[in-house]
């Protein structure tokens, strides 16, 4: 290839390549869906998603919120102890503080997470930590995080984090 030819390619690969590492987040298609349905369409929050049904949360979280939620797996609930899951189906007051206890107001992006104390829904505080290993709420890691959703934000977490 001639040497014109090979400049003309460059200069038009390097427009595409600056076009596109200057996307921004602004750029980053809204959201379509609340925290509830995001949880669902996601697929592995089934266990999280029957407890909110079970506990009554479902129009909680569906309402405008802001909120930020630290959504556990299906195999962050697996990690509890035998039984655990089931107990706390049957016993909706215990179900609600737990879930409500993974949910702090407003909507906080992981950039903005601040290494505190943080007030739940639930009314007891989380302790949030930011490093260069990411972010944690209490034990558990952030995996997965800023999952926006029309009403907030999820965070995606390993552990099921339990109030005192």
């Amino acid at each position: 290839m001639n040497t014109p030819r090979r400049a003309v390619l460059a200069l038009a690969l390097a427009g595409a390549l600056s076009a596109c590492a200057g996307m921004s987040q602004a750029n980053k298609p809204a959201p379509k869906a609340d925290i509830v349905d995001t949880a669902v369409a996601a697929g592995s929050f089934k266990t999280l998603v029957a407890a909110v049904q079970a506990a009554g949360l479902v129009d909680t979280l569906k309402s405008p919120g802001p909120f930020t939620v630290f959504a556990p797996t299906d195999e962050a609930f697996a990690k509890l102890p035998p039984g655990t899951v089931e107990g706390l189906l049957k016993d909706k007051a215990a179900l609600t503080k737990v879930l409500t206890y993974h949910v702090v107001p407003g909507k906080v992006m992981a950039k903005d997470v601040p290494t505190a104390d943080v007030k739940t829904v639930q009314g007891q505080t989380v302790a949030l930590k930011k490093d260069s290993m990411g972010v944690t709420v209490n034990n558990a890691k952030v995996v997965a995080a800023d999952v926006e959703a029309t009403n907030g934000v999820i965070h995606v977490i390993d552990t099921v984090i339990l109030p005192k």
